[in-house]
């Protein structure tokens, strides 16, 4: 891989991403290309110019849309902090993908932050990541209100994530 040239090196970029079944760390893209993790973020930015959807996660580097053909929609919840791994665990178990969270701030507007959650392990480990980081999640801004957009494989997981959202307290009506 070293010494390649920035259009082989991008090919390549697009290749692994497209094969991968889960994110691929920036810092290993960056290792087994031989280059900066600077110059793997001017590559990223150059594919996402010619139109690739990459997207950058806290695990890692994917492709947006690749895969089997998906069902998208947004829930409006709101629920506590201690109760996120709960609602994650909902919609994972059902085979639903997290795409994001968002929140509308009263003085900055939409926030929102890339997720990618599609499995009680990714759950844990976003979890995880907010305790030790001692980080705060985004809805304790809004008391507890939030969005997630979400991608499932039937639209019929959508309705039943819905049902056990509404059963639980958490989905807005």
């Amino acid at each position: 891989m070293r010494g390649q040239r920035g259009e082989e090196r991008r090919a390549e970029l697009v290749r692994r991403l497209r094969t991968s079944s889960a994110p691929i760390l920036g810092a290993d893209l960056a290792a087994q290309f031989g280059v900066s993790r600077q110059v793997l973020v001017q590559d990223m930015a150059i594919l996402r110019a010619a139109g690739i959807d990459i997207i950058a996660t806290p695990r890692g580097y994917l492709l947006r849309g690749e895969g089997p053909v998906t069902h998208a929609d947004t829930l409006q919840v709101q629920h506590t902090s201690d109760e996120i791994l709960d609602e994650l665990t909902i919609l994972v178990d059902l085979g639903i993908r997290v795409v994001d969270v968002a929140i509308d701030h009263p003085v900055y507007g939409t926030l929102r932050g890339e997720l990618n959650i599609a499995s009680r392990q990714d759950a844990r480990e976003y979890i995880e990541r907010l305790e030790t980081s001692g980080s705060r999640a985004l809805l304790e801004l809004t008391g507890g209100r939030h969005s997630h957009a979400v991608e499932a494989p039937r639209p019929d997981l959508l309705e039943r994530a819905r049902a056990e959202l509404r059963e639980r307290g958490f989905l807005v009506p």
